[in-house]
């Protein structure tokens, strides 16, 4: 690989460059995942995609757009812990002519360790109502839940 003088051939170079070029891109790539991809949001799962978005944002205004009348009816305002470190995936959707069933997986990571951060998974399920052929959410899971009404002087 070596020519007559010692210096390095420049294929090795050429070669060495090209292979530490991909590896940057691949971390780079591995590291700034992104943004999830944007879901319809005249669909349930869309609905619950800018929901959940909104809870977590902690933009409860917005979020309380995305439910139906009676939702949380009564709740009292609690303490459902921090969003920020809250990951929320789509299991599976279940939609009939006016009502569907989102589950979701719920990952909250606390802290790191010394194999990594703890994390915490959950499944919960929301449920949506078609009202005027708008998908709105009747109830969701506690870690989700808002209360849009709080009773006055909370």
């Amino acid at each position: 690989m070596n020519t007559a003088s010692g210096k390095p051939d420049r294929t090795l170079i050429v070669l060495l460059s090209v292979i530490g070029a991909l590896v940057v891109i691949a971390l780079i790539v591995v590291f700034t995942g992104g943004e999830p991809e944007r879901l319809d949001a005249d669909t349930p799962e869309g609905v619950v995609q800018a929901y959940s978005a909104a809870v977590i944002d902690g933009d409860e205004q917005a979020a309380g757009g995305y439910l139906a009348e009676g939702a949380f009816e009564g709740c009292e305002d609690f303490d459902r812990g921090p969003t920020d470190n809250m990951r929320i995936t789509l299991v599976s959707t279940t939609e009939r002519a006016e009502s569907a069933d989102v589950k979701v997986a719920i990952v909250t990571s606390y802290g790191s360790g010394p194999f990594g951060a703890d994390e915490y998974e959950t499944q919960g399920v929301f449920d949506l109502v078609l009202v005027d052929d708008t998908w709105l959410i009747d109830d969701a899971p506690y870690e989700l839940s808002i209360c849009p009404n709080p009773k006055a002087g909370s």
